[in-house]
């Protein structure tokens, strides 16, 4: 059974201007293409996007990428008026018939409706998927969304696997590589062959096999619970509830 894997990077509410969110989305552009010949060219989704292909090309420009992400802003249904505390929300893809999406939720500082996230969705099948999914990549992706995003936690897994392994809503979720920020607390020993590397001064990265994780396969599900449980003994994969960040 194929299933549906993701890079996903998370933080909590975080009130920051288009232009601030903008320069972080500019970091990670020029520091994601270095990791994949797709990942170099990317053009506008979701509605409004024109339907002859490619569209519109989004350039890493901070200027053009602060225009971008004003044009996401959240806007009330009646009177469309601006909802400033849920920020910007905009989404991306790099037009290839092996198609990978960018969805990006910035500068959110409400505590409800969610995370601020950056989510990287890779096609499904092919050539270019297998070629992501290896460890130096998906390291190296990861490495881009804790730098330019300074998450609370990013990780890369299937859906199907979280859905087996995840045990409350909202929680720092464990994959198959896991990103924690030093906020979240300290690692604690971890059962080989799971790897342990700094991300410069931001965190760690967890890297539980240099094979990719599969919730087909029973021990894949099982070790990665067992992680998860002594992450959570160390309190780091239960979030506080956020709170609304100050004006």
């Amino acid at each position: 059974m194929k299933e549906d894997y993701y890079v996903g990077a998370y933080w909590g509410p975080r009130k920051e201007t288009a232009l601030e969110c903008a320069r972080r989305a500019e970091l990670f552009f020029h520091m994601l293409a270095r990791c994949d010949p797709s990942f170099t060219q990317w053009y506008r989704a979701g509605r409004g996007s024109p339907r002859e292909l490619p569209g519109w090309p989004v350039h890493p420009e901070m200027k053009e990428l602060e225009t971008f992400l004003l044009h996401g802003r959240h806007r009330t249904d009646v009177g469309k008026e601006v909802i400033e505390d849920l920020g910007f929300r905009q989404m991306v893809w790099n037009a290839k018939r092996e198609a990978t999406d960018l969805h990006l939720s910035c500068g959110k500082y409400s505590p409800w409706g969610g995370p601020n996230l950056c989510l990287l969705e890779p096609p499904r099948q092919g050539a270019i998927l297998e070629r992501l999914l290896r460890v130096p990549v998906l390291t190296e992706v990861l490495t881009c969304m804790a730098t330019a995003w300074d998450p609370d936690f990013a990780m890369v897994s299937s859906s199907e696997m979280v859905d087996l392994v995840e045990r409350r809503k909202g929680e720092v979720r464990v994959g198959w590589l896991t990103y924690l920020s030093r906020r979240l607390g300290k690692v604690p020993p971890l059962p080989a062959p799971v790897r342990i590397e700094p991300v410069g001064a931001l965190g760690w990265l967890l890297i539980l096999s240099p094979e990719p994780m599969t919730a087909s396969n029973p021990e894949h599900v099982a070790f990665t619970a067992r992680v998860r449980k002594l992450l959570d003994r160390a309190g780091l994969i239960e979030r506080p509830k956020p709170e609304p960040a100050g004006e």
